[in-house]
């Protein structure tokens, strides 16, 4: 294990055991050697840290006052982080397995998300609106109150925070839990935020299991809004508790997503592309780009060089140098996607590469699958359909433009779309028709703290980042004042 290797809860800005004193082995995906304990919260801690969020709203002047303070602060925590990027990159590395190039980008994006809502924090203004009469009628963005976060294991600091920092720069308290794998530089982040000025309460970090201790936070009477990334299976039972509450949800969920190849498409940037939104993170991505829909005129070429780029990917620890794919982040997650693999092999898929644990002395005790393409499966088949969280992409042949929008569509998700093609018109012809939160045109997966980033259909409910991101952590309240003179009298 590491020097420091062991992670408590941090309520009111001390760290400290869970209420039961429970915790928990964390794991290098690359080995599963130990890494670190940290300490896994009940149902206790969470209405301890909902009490602890609830006091400071109330009694610091972080809701109240001047909004220009929490941006400064929020900046602070920004340069903190920014100075710490490469201890944060590795640290999230060796937590969640995926390759140091790609912690930087998430810390990177990270830094940015908070400059970008510092820069948000003082400017939440009203309106005022023309009624009859003597009278003043404006309006008035208030913070909600205790915002809880439950953040997913595949980018453990971005998604928590893409969430978090909104929520802090509107003047919400919050309370992050995080995945139970992956909690480490949440904990460490939370660390910093005391240094940064945010006050003690103001965030608050419980890491443990999401069944018991999610939904203790969200049922809390306290809590006044949930943000939940994760399964489909899972944000419908959180719409369901925060209904009952009547209160908002944003619920950023599962991805089946289709990568549109029109016959005219440069080929070899196609190719990087694809690979890269399939392969990257190990392909443990909501918004993965798993499923090619190719034209047939192109098929065979495409697929060659995507079967050269997978057999050239060099796999292994994240923390080595000139790695370009890490582990699963778990032997479960490896068993999972190797089931899918044969499933979609018993369905008549014919593997055009990969489709196994990867090979040889130096990655056996990892968590580590080849990247995979699969061709000619059925768009019904259970591998085709359902959301795997693997490198393993699904390859279809279309004719027409219509028969490949159909293709793209025919998903109970919607969360990203791509569509390579030289051609301006048609970008926006199919842009247009394919039922996703999210289309790129030429590019793999990219998104920016300034643009919103949500799905359609079962990939979830709302969108976060960009100015309206933020304004989703605040309620309007209208006021109207009669200015009217007192008459006078005789």
């Amino acid at each position: 294990m590491a020097a420091d290797s062991t992670y408590g809860l941090l309520v009111a800005g001390a760290e400290g055991p869970a209420a039961g004193g429970e915790s928990a082995e964390l794991l290098d995906p690359s080995t599963n050697r130990p890494i670190a304990r940290v300490a896994v919260g009940t149902a206790d801690d969470a209405a301890r840290a909902m009490e602890v969020a609830q006091r400071a709203f109330e009694g610091s002047d972080w809701a109240g006052g001047d909004g220009a303070r929490r941006a400064r602060s929020l900046a602070r925590l920004a340069r903190l982080l920014d100075e710490r990027a490469e201890e944060f990159a590795r640290l999230e590395t060796e937590n969640m397995g995926k390759t140091l190039r790609e912690s930087r980008i998430d810390v990177g994006f990270v830094v940015r998300t908070l400059e970008y809502v510092s820069g948000l924090a003082d400017k939440l203004e009203g309106t005022t609106i023309p009624v009859p009469g003597s009278r003043l009628n404006y309006t008035v963005r208030e913070a909600l109150g205790v915002t809880v976060h439950i953040a997913p294991w595949n980018y453990p600091l971005l998604l928590a925070m893409r969430s978090v920092a909104p929520a802090l720069a509107a003047g919400n308290t919050v309370v992050l839990k995080p995945a139970s794998l992956t909690p480490l530089t949440a904990i460490r982040l939370a660390r910093l935020a005391r240094e940064a000025g945010i006050p003690d309460g103001v965030l608050n970090v419980v890491p443990g299991p999401g069944g018991k201790l999610g939904e203790a936070l969200v049922r809390d009477r306290r809590c006044r809004s949930v943000s939940f990334t994760g399964s489909s299976e899972v944000g419908r039972r959180i719409a369901a508790l925060a209904a009952e509450r009547l209160i908002p949800a944003a619920l950023e969920l599962g991805g089946k997503s289709p990568v549109v190849v029109l016959p005219d498409a440069d080929l070899d940037r196609a190719a990087r592309g694809i690979a890269l939104g399939i392969f990257g993170n190990a392909g443990q991505m909501c918004w993965a780009g798993s499923r090619l829909i190719v034209h047939e005129s192109v098929r065979e070429t495409l697929l060659a060089k995507l079967r050269a780029i997978a057999e050239a990917t060099r796999l292994g620890p994240g923390t080595e140098e000139g790695v370009e794919m890490g582990p699963l982040v778990s032997r479960d997650q490896e068993a999972r996607v190797l089931e899918y693999v044969r499933s979609a092999r018993d369905d008549g898929g014919r593997l055009v590469t990969g489709g196994a644990k990867a090979g040889g002395d130096r990655l056996a005790e990892g968590n580590f699958v080849q990247p995979t393409v699969v061709d000619g499966l059925a768009p019904d088949a259970r591998a085709a359909r359902e959301e795997i969280f693997g490198p393993v992409l699904s390859s279809f042949a279309f004719g027409e433009v219509d028969e490949a929008v159909r293709l793209a569509n025919a998903t109970a998700y919607g969360l990203f779309a791509a569509v390579w093609t030289r051609d301006l018109a048609s970008a926006h012809h199919v842009a247009r028709r394919l039922e996703a939160g999210m289309v790129v045109v030429n590019e793999p997966p990219l998104t920016f703290p300034q643009t919103p980033f949500g799905g359609f259909k079962e990939s979830g409910l709302g969108s976060e980042q960009g100015a309206r991101g933020l304004e989703g952590y605040t309620r309007t309240k209208n006021v109207l004042l009669n200015v009217a003179l007192p008459k006078k009298k005789g």
